[in-house]
């Protein structure tokens, strides 16, 4: 058990088109409201706005601010406080202390995407509001100064499984939930379905989407829903014979 109980199919959605927020809570376990990297920097006041004006539901929503320490934080801070969302998702965590002092009164999914986040991923895992750690792959090889996470071949490169091998064992660590990276090559089913039973099968369940046309393949095949494939934060059924697979798609 973790102290992560949403997903496993989390979708991302700009703050700044709210005319999509219902639609996009509607085709996954859990929605991700995005004040940070989908909303260009013109357009975030409307955003804060949007989300103060929002009405979904609390339990399913989740609200992606940007860093500690950046002037965007603080009104990203003030537009959630009006609204019931208790769960955020805080860009490019690093620094455990200022999470536990800044963050104590919400539920957060640190979203560890620098060198300096990776190497203190054991620390951000310990802080007692954080309750799930994601990796992001593209924002640590920039961080890094590299070009791609991924080689030609489409697989990650040794940095990358790296980091996010110990995102996944810092998460399981101290009990927290473990949120995959997105999957960028929207055309390449295939991979996708290879990548998210590879990440099921490490314990890694949970995977962002940016779009909601390509939730896994596998998925129908090794965790059949009830009703459709969002189950509305349930879990699928666990096959008898492997982990199965992560049921949400990448971009």
């Amino acid at each position: 058990m973790t102290t992560f109980a949403m997903g496993p199919a989390l979708l991302f959605c700009p703050a700044d088109r709210p005319e999509r927020f219902a639609k996009a809570a509607d085709r996954a376990d859990a929605v991700i409201l995005d004040l940070e990297d989908a909303v260009a920097p013109a357009d975030k006041e409307a955003a804060r706005r949007n989300l103060a004006a929002s009405n979904l539901d609390a339990g399913t929503t989740i609200v992606r601010v940007n860093p500690i320490g950046t002037e965007d934080f603080a009104k990203d801070l003030a537009a959630v406080r009006q609204t019931p969302y208790r769960t955020l998702m805080l860009a490019k965590a690093e620094d455990a202390p200022a999470i536990a002092a800044a963050l104590a009164d919400f539920a957060v999914v640190a979203l560890v995407e620098t060198a300096l986040g990776v190497v203190r991923a054991a620390d951000i895992a310990q802080v007692p509001c954080v309750t799930a750690l994601m990796w992001g792959a593209e924002d640590l090889l920039a961080s890094l100064g590299g070009e791609s996470s991924r080689s030609s071949d489409g697989s990650y490169r040794a940095v990358a499984q790296h980091a996010r091998a110990t995102v996944l064992l810092a998460a399981g660590a101290f009990g927290k939930g473990a949120v995959d990276s997105i999957y960028g090559n929207i055309p390449d089913t295939d991979g996708l379905e290879i990548e998210a039973r590879d990440a099921a099968a490490s314990g890694l369940r949970r995977r962002p989407a940016f779009i909601p046309v390509k939730w896994p393949p596998c998925a129908p095949r090794t965790h059949p829903p009830r009703r459709k494939l969002s189950t509305r934060g349930r879990s699928w059924p666990k096959p008898p014979d492997t982990a199965g697979c992560s049921a949400s798609a990448g971009t």
